[in-house]
């Protein structure tokens, strides 16, 4: 391997480990303005930011998910704990799915658990998003391992190539390999979240 793609690696891997979280922790507990809001995800994320002048949210984002019922309308202007939770999980969803995608997946924890929590049990939004948490941050280490037998694969591919374009051979293999996980993942999600359409359209007709 040359130094190049050496440093290709080094770089892909400092990304990955810069992914910026936010601790449930950290998410504030009294209710913030729209400024706030703001601020508070710019600065959890910046390091998610590909460009410096990239917004992570903005005013005219927040309330287009609020005209589009991602969210609840804030109370005299000012958004909750659990409004900043599901504009976590909306950053995270917005990339790769559909603003109604989205809406189908967050509405059942909308419904249900938005301010007052179930009343079956001591489940609330917060609690929901700290399992979610864990679940994610224990992924990290099997991720990280996907992503070195990815770039293995790549790197062993083209055995036959030209010195001059064995580099970019490889790195264009690992970003197909890359780029297939992410397909097929993505097909998965819409897949899953059609099911909860099509079931919910179903209860809808029962009643």
């Amino acid at each position: 391997m040359d130094q190049n793609t050496r440093d290709v690696l080094r770089s892909v891997l400092e990304a990955f480990n810069s992914f910026s979280y936010i601790s449930p922790e950290d998410v504030p507990d009294i209710p913030l303005y729209m400024d706030q809001i703001t601020s508070f995800m710019d600065a959890k994320l910046a390091r998610c930011k590909r460009y410096p002048d990239d917004k992570i949210l903005t005013k005219t984002m927040i309330n287009n998910y609020t005209k589009n019922r991602l969210i609840p309308p804030p109370d005299k202007k000012k958004y909750s704990k659990d409004h900043l939770l599901l504009l976590i999980y909306v950053y995270y969803l917005k990339d790769f799915l559909q603003i109604s995608d989205i809406k189908t997946l967050l509405s059942p924890l909308t419904e249900k658990y938005f301010s007052s929590g179930s009343e079956e049990t001591d489940r609330t939004l917060h609690s929901i998003y700290e399992s979610a948490f864990q679940l994610v941050r224990g992924q990290t280490g099997d991720m990280a391992k996907d992503l070195m037998r990815s770039w293995r694969k790549a790197t062993g591919a083209f055995p036959d190539a030209d010195s001059e374009d064995e580099q970019y051979l490889h790195i264009f293999a690992f970003v197909c390999l890359l780029s297939f996980d992410v397909y097929v993942k993505k097909k998965l999600i819409e897949t899953v979240v059609d099911e909860m359409n099509g079931h919910a359209q179903g209860e809808a007709e029962e009643t």
